[in-house]
């Protein structure tokens, strides 16, 4: 059976996909597996994904750190401020691979992948979900590159294994959730390119209008504010306490006082945003 779609292309109608949830785990864990694979013939991608996290690890670290003051220390410490730091580009990391998660849902549009898949018995969110858990799976090998990197730069953990393992939750959370709004961003454009540029412009000022970088007591009133509520500076606030990191003068807002609450709450609302904005554009999505 086919039907005719408003470009007047003709697609395959998917039967109705039967078994339940049982059966939209399966389809999603083969898609996934799917997207591993690919991404294991392509090494250069997570090589370059490395790229700018470290990067931004020594330029902090060694060009910035000794001349930034974390607030509640007597001088500038570059040691202090390294440990300040890292929780903010951990975070920073896995909000950056949206991008990638929307480009790769661009090309597959684009190659006509996803009109082959929307023409499968499956269920119909499998082909994103899979998507964005092989793309978790990615950014957790980064995480683990990028804090043996953050090791052998001077950063520790101080509350032991179990509050860090906590703190990458939380992390890994994070950019699962940020990886739906690539997966929304990736159906609603036409080529890759232009969903790297669309994942990429509004995370620049959602991750510096944060406390990542500078606590949010050193910004503007309206600025301080932004950052205190920001669910990126909640992840990041959680993440440094859970490690046992300088945490700089926490505001009164209550996503500070209760961030690693906040951060969960903000991820799941994320979620169920846009997985619920994403799986209704897949339903209508032509390449």
């Amino acid at each position: 059976m086919a039907v005719v779609e408003e470009t007047g292309a003709t697609v395959a109608a998917a039967p109705r996909p039967r078994g339940g949830p049982l059966r939209s785990v399966r389809d999603s864990l083969v898609v996934a597996k799917r997207n591993l694979l690919r991404m294991m013939r392509i090494p250069e991608m997570v090589v370059f994904g490395l790229v700018q996290p470290i990067m931004f690890v020594v330029l902090f670290s060694y060009v910035f750190g000794g001349a930034i003051m974390v607030p509640g220390q007597a001088s500038a410490d570059a040691t202090v401020y390294r440990e300040f730091l890292m929780a903010g580009i951990f975070a920073q990391t896995v909000t950056f691979a949206t991008a990638g998660a929307g480009a790769g849902i661009a090309d597959d549009m684009n190659k006509g992948l996803i009109d082959r898949f929307r023409s499968l018995p499956m269920a119909r969110g499998a082909v994103l979900t899979g998507r964005t858990l092989a793309d978790l799976v990615q950014t957790a090998l980064t995480l683990v590159v990028l804090a043996i990197v953050a090791v052998i730069v001077g950063w520790r953990i101080h509350d032991g294994a179990l509050k860090a393992l906590g703190a990458f939750g939380l992390l890994l959370l994070l950019g699962y959730a940020f990886s739906w709004i690539g997966a929304l961003i990736g159906l609603s454009v036409r080529t890759p390119e232009a969903a790297t540029s669309g994942g990429l412009i509004w995370l620049f000022p959602l991750t510096f209008i944060s406390n990542a970088f500078v606590p949010s007591s050193k910004m503007p009133a309206v600025l301080g504010h932004i950052a205190d509520w920001n669910p990126f500076s909640a992840t990041v606030q959680a993440s440094r306490q859970l490690f046992g990191n300088p945490e700089g003068v926490v505001s009164d807002a209550w996503p500070m006082q209760h961030p690693a609450l906040a951060s969960v709450l903000w991820s799941l609302l994320i979620i169920v945003l846009f997985r619920t904005l994403a799986v209704r554009k897949y339903r209508s999505a032509t390449a």
